[in-house]
């Protein structure tokens, strides 16, 4: 169970480590009462049962579900991020077409296997049906900092950020589409997607 980090939708951050793993506790419950009722019948109780703590103990770190699906969006981003680092450490600087694979590949593998991911994402699907800039920001934010050494280029380059910010755009909507076209993704248009990702990011890092 990794204990998440401190988003800002908290009310109160964990101090101590038995607290840190309470709320990574109310997260995974969270997580998983998405997958099972959606957002519009997720409860601040039904998350308290499933978890195995009282429902103050909810209310300490959230006021609503809306700050916990935030919190929960915010954990997706640090184990995406995370997930990303270790899988690029394991295969080493391979370029940026090797590295653009393994964001495109990491995201993938949690929109099929992490609970509640399908829904909450980075955040743009909360409420459902919402499409917030916000999220994808922070993405392409993150990619940057992460990638700008394989790259050679400064982590905060501005030119840099917008062009993941674009990239990020493009792969949520063409991901979207892969999810409704077949449920574990069309690998017909997820492969479109490499190859429009692959056309558009070339003139800038190559």
């Amino acid at each position: 169970m990794t204990p998440v980090s401190h988003p800002t939708s908290l009310r109160r951050a964990p101090v101590q480590r038995r607290s840190a793993e309470r709320l990574a506790r109310i997260l995974d419950a969270c997580a998983g009462l998405l997958d099972e009722v959606g957002y519009d019948d997720l409860s601040t109780r039904a998350v308290a049962e499933r978890a195995g703590v009282p429902i103050g103990s909810v209310y300490r770190f959230f006021g609503n579900k809306r700050q916990m699906a935030d919190a929960l969006a915010q954990r997706n981003l640090e184990r995406f991020t995370e997930r990303v680092t270790e899988r690029l450490s394991a295969t080493g600087d391979r370029g940026w077409r090797h590295a653009t694979d393994v964001v495109l590949d990491t995201y993938l593998d949690m929109k099929r296997t992490a609970p509640g991911f399908s829904l909450v994402d980075f955040g743009n699907q909360i409420p459902v049906g919402a499409r917030r800039a916000e999220p994808n920001h922070r993405v392409a934010g993150r990619l940057a900092a992460l990638l700008a050494g394989y790259l050679g280029r400064a982590a905060d380059d501005e030119d840099l950020r917008r062009t993941f910010l674009v990239a990020v755009e493009t792969a949520d909507a063409l991901v979207d589409l892969a999810f409704r076209v077949a449920p574990e993704g069309d690998e017909k248009v997820i492969g479109e997607l490499r190859a429009m990702l692959r056309a558009y990011l070339a003139p800038v890092l190559d």
